[in-house]
């Protein structure tokens, strides 16, 4: 990653024409065009030399580097007619670093040598200026040391001579140096006593640098939010300065990576690759686009993009990044299928060589070796790369970096055989973990982010199952699940209001256009947008440090009751089924897991023909077909735990790539109340929380539901204090403004589900969609909340094994208990469900688990009513209860 001003800024002369070379900092394409009137002018070498030179400064800023190096070539032949060593001087530092970002490293760094020999006086500030060019070049080249060197001296001799703007560049670049070599917080001062020197400067672009530069502080601390906060603010100063600035791409990509958000981060780096850049940017894009390729899973296209990147930076001299690409490679063709033992000897020279270079990836390259090593089974040479990695790794400051040294302590115990050793790692692992967790606010950046302790989790999980003790299993099961999903408290952002309510209006205008129309075209482009600056917006979201209270397995086991509660936990691909209930929790194996997703696929495929009629054979013979994947599911997910559920109501905590399953098709499950919570954790709370708000009932009908509107119509005499919205009163504030805190809402509308983007899932009401961004405004959610429209209960995985879309949002709020739907549904056979449902709770109360039994019983009155239609009875199998 490099970003700079000082290899962006140039000296100030005391000459007529010197003005132009601080303009170049403050409006850049007046001083261009201010310096072609000069040299349209005709002047003599020395004003001719510092005209070109101001140009070839905006010209190489706007990215046009190799135009920018004809220019100070120039500058600098015109300097040296002068006979004016300083002038001469200032043109060949200028020259040399636009050599440095032209991947031309050793020519660079020989003329601002050169540069250096020239200045008579070593205690000046003419020397002061060129060594901050000189060290700013040298961080380019990733050499940095001696970069740290040059600039020491140049704080020094800048601020002796009383030039603050060329103090806080110094600062800016030795504060730049210093994060590459880890010294964050010495970073963090540098950066801000730069900032302090810039305050007066009128240095827009410098300013703007500044912002970008506290961006990179914030990620090397781990601070995600504050990272995003800062590029955006740093890319609105670039926008309006028309700079474009392709460190602003590969630091984008950084964060968007560490928060496992690897399609976003490709798209950042792909677009800034396809515009004018640098030869040093663009092997470093190519680096970046490599790293993200990898992350994305696309292993081929990651070698080929780190192959690349390892021969331009082999052709511009620059080891430090030749390194960091071949780590990349080393991971890409592992990934690929290349046998580990025919890597290790390079990963090893790897982990050695940036051990050297003092990079912030060493742990990374020595956990690596580590890897490869175990895989070639050579345990005596993994036991000691990955003591190198757990050592360290203890000098990283995010803390989800220094969690990757207790992954090293795991592998190495795992590998030992010593089991306690093996959890205890895990266990510092994850409070390292959740203590990065507690910085994040969006809950996209909480779920994504618990990606980074999988492979901790599932050590644990499998050291838990060896040891045959269910609780344990349990306990480590939980300590990584749902752990997103914790309570929150809305931020007040009337910025994302408005442009929520500009997202409603755009897709109301998209959805009348004709689809090949231009109108539709442009509305299409500004949704688009709009979503990509709500997104943003919300990934900034500051952190919330909610306390989240430890698992006891003791306390669910009293709270249970008569209720079983299943655990799925799947372990090296297999479903270990955890039965909780009677003061005991007991272990039964199951099917596979990707069997069981399969039969999952299957069974949704075969609701969603029989709600929209679309089947060959007719709907008895789809019925049977569904009822055997029924009896098959069972079998898969439940195993031999199916004969010991007892009579009583079951709670079911499925992992996340099971959230789909149609729970009402299995038969041990047919008949009996089930709930569906996120995590046993999960439903604890949300089972203790008790009735709240004042009983409202709130009853909605979005546009164009057919029979769903008669549906609420019948409800509003039912509930005759409901408050009702429908038919143009059915708006996003309106509904958000009466569900807050309700009892019960019953919400018919349109649903879409979007597995691209799950928090721009929504439910379609007169004003548009209200998203799940929309739902997460609320202060509290409604305590029993009832979705009949299609898909309205999917969700989808993300990070470790966590959930995204719109009850993910509603259940940290506080809604107690959820209706919806896993597949589509057929209208006219979900109206007498929805009725049926709500005679039933009406009948119940605010009975513990009544909303689960209440949707049993009205899958039977639907199917008695309808003699047992097949439409009905797949509509009924449609439906899950969500929470407690």
């Amino acid at each position: 990653m490099t970003r700079s001003s000082p290899v962006n800024s140039d000296s100030q002369q005391r000459h007529p024409a010197a003005g132009l070379i601080p303009l170049t900092g403050v409006s850049p394409r007046a001083a261009l065009a201010a310096a072609r009137a000069v040299l349209a002018a005709q002047p003599g070498p020395h004003d001719a030399s510092i005209a070109h030179q101001a140009a070839a400064i905006v010209l190489r800023d706007f990215g046009d580097v190799r135009a920018a190096i004809g220019e100070f070539r120039v500058a600098v032949r015109l300097a040296r007619k002068t006979a004016d060593a300083e002038r001469e001087a200032d043109a060949l530092t200028s020259l040399g670093t636009a050599l440095v970002m032209a991947g031309r490293t050793d020519a660079g760094l020989a003329a601002l040598d050169e540069a250096v020999a020239k200045v008579t006086r070593p205690a000046s500030a003419e020397l002061g200026r060129i060594l901050v060019r000189r060290g700013g070049s040298l961080w380019i080249a990733g050499r940095y040391e001696p970069a740290r060197a040059d600039l020491r001296r140049a704080i020094s001799l800048t601020r002796q001579a009383g030039e603050p703007v060329w103090e806080a560049r110094a600062r800016t670049a030795a504060a730049l140096a210093d994060l590459a070599v880890g010294a964050v917080d010495r970073a963090e001062a540098g950066l801000a006593a730069a900032e302090a020197l810039f305050a007066d400067s009128g240095q827009l672009l410098e300013i703007a640098y500044g912002r970008h530069n506290r961006a990179l502080v914030a990620f090397a601390s781990g601070d995600l939010p504050a990272a995003l906060r800062h590029l955006d603010d740093a890319a609105a100063r670039y926008a309006e300065l028309d700079v474009v600035v392709p460190d602003a791409a590969l630091d984008r990509c950084a964060v968007l990576l560490a928060a496992g958000l690897p399609a976003d981060a490709l798209a950042a780096v792909e677009a800034a690759l396809t515009g004018r850049v640098t030869a040093t940017k663009k092997a470093e894009l190519q680096l970046a686009a490599a790293r993200t390729a990898l992350a994305a899973g696309h292993h081929d296209q990651s070698a080929e993009r780190a192959v690349v990147a390892r021969s331009m930076f082999a052709r511009q001299s620059r080891e430090w990044w030749r390194a960091h690409a071949t780590l990349v490679l080393i991971k890409a063709r592992l990934a690929a299928g290349r046998p580990p033992a025919s890597l290790l000897r390079e990963a090893e020279r790897t982990a050695i060589r940036l051990g050297e270079l003092r990079s912030d990836e060493t742990p990374d390259a020595w956990l690596l070796a580590g890897r490869l090593a175990l895989a070639a089974a050579r345990l005596a040479d993994a036991d000691r790369l990955l003591a190198c990695a757990a050592r360290s790794a203890r000098r990283r400051v995010p803390a989800f970096a220094r969690a990757a040294g207790w992954l090293a302590e795991a592998l190495r115990a795992e590998a030992a055989g010593h089991e306690t050793r093996l959890l205890t790692a895990c266990g510092r692992g994850f409070a390292l973990l959740e203590e990065h967790l507690s910085t994040l606010g969006a809950a996209e950046l909480r779920a994504h982010a618990t990606a980074h302790g999988a492979e901790l989790a599932e050590l644990a999980q499998r050291a838990a199952l060896r040891s045959g003790r269910p609780r344990l299993l349990l306990d480590w099961s939980e300590r990584w699940r749902a752990i997103a999903l914790q309570p929150l408290r809305p931020v007040a952002d009337p910025g994302l209001r408005a442009e929520l309510a500009a997202l409603r209006d755009v897709t109301i205008r998209l959805e009348k256009a004709h689809p090949d129309s231009f109108p539709a075209a442009v509305l299409h482009r500004e949704r688009l947008r709009l979503e990509a600056l709500i997104r943003a917006r919300t990934l900034r979201t500051p952190p919330l440090r909610a306390t989240v209270p430890p698992f006891d397995a003791d306390v669910l086991l009293a709270a249970l009751g008569p209720r079983r509660l299943i655990e799925l936990v799947v372990v090296d691909g297999d479903l270990q089924v955890l039965l909780c209930g009677d003061g005991a929790i007991r272990r039964y194996a199951a099917g596979s897991a990707a069997d069981a997703e399969w039969e999952v696929d299957f069974a949704r495929f075969g609701l969603n023909r029989l709600a929209r009629g679309s089947m060959p054979e007719p709907p008895d013979q789809c019925l049977a077909a569904l009822a055997e994947a029924g009896y098959r599911l069972d079998a898969l997910l439940l195993g031999a735990a199916r004969d010991q559920l007892a009579d009583g109501p079951v709670v079911i905590v499925p992992p996340g790539r099971l959230n789909a399953v149609p729970w009402a098709l299995l038969p041990s499950l047919r008949d009996r109340a089930v709930s569906v919570a996120p995590s046993a954790r999960a439903w604890l709370r949300a089972s203790q929380s008790g009735p709240f708000g004042d009983g409202r009932t709130v009853l909605v009908a979005g546009p164009g539901l057919g029979a769903a509107s008669a549906e609420v119509r019948t409800l509003a005499r039912q509930y005759r204090d409901a408050t009702v919205l429908g038919e143009g009163t059915a708006t996003t504030a309106r509904v958000l403004a009466a569900i807050d805190g309700a009892g019960l809402a019953h919400i018919a509308a349109h649903g879409r589900f979007r597995a691209d983007s799950p928090m721009f899932s929504s439910l379609r009401l007169d004003d548009g969609p209200m998203t799940v961004h929309d739902v997460e405004r609320l202060c509290r959610a409604p305590r029993r909340l009832i979705l009949p429209s299609c898909e309205s209960g999917l969700l989808a995985p993300a990070g470790a094994d966590e959930l995204l879309g719109l009850a993910s949002a509603l259940l940290p709020l506080g809604t107690a208990s959820i209706v919806a739907s896993v597949a589509q549904v057929n209208d006219a056979a979900a109206a007498p469900l929805m009725l049926a449902l709500h005679r039933r709770l009406q009948a119940s109360g605010q009975q513990p688990g009544a909303v689960a039994a209440a949707l049993r019983d009205a899958r039977a009155d639907a199917r008695q009513a309808t003699a047992d239609d097949p439409v009905m009875t797949a509509a009924g199998w449609s439906f899950i209860a969500l929470g407690a």
